[in-house]
């Protein structure tokens, strides 16, 4: 069996790679709140998660990560705003 290196294609570092990993733990807070029945706080960290998640996407030119944060960003906009109403 031949062995394939694989080499990162993300950048390193820049921008997009700090704002990735602040989002996956925001988004990573956001489930911890669900579990606990948190709403508004599940809400609020997935937004801001999902925000930094298509930054990363519309930076990156990955049409895959823009759409689904795009969409999962409007679904969470219309869920708090369901919940102040």
């Amino acid at each position: 069996m031949e062995k394939k290196n694989l080499n990162k294609v993300t950048p390193l570092h820049d921008i997009t790679w700090y704002v990735k990993w602040v989002s996956t733990i925001l988004i990573i807070l956001a489930v911890m709140c669900r579990s606990l029945e948190l709403h508004l706080y599940d809400m609020m960290f997935s937004l801001l998660g999902v925000i930094g998640w298509t930054f990363v996407g519309l930076r990156w030119h990955d049409r895959a990560l823009t759409v689904l944060n795009t969409i999962l960003g409007v679904l969470l906009i219309l869920g708090i705003g369901k919940l102040f109403t």
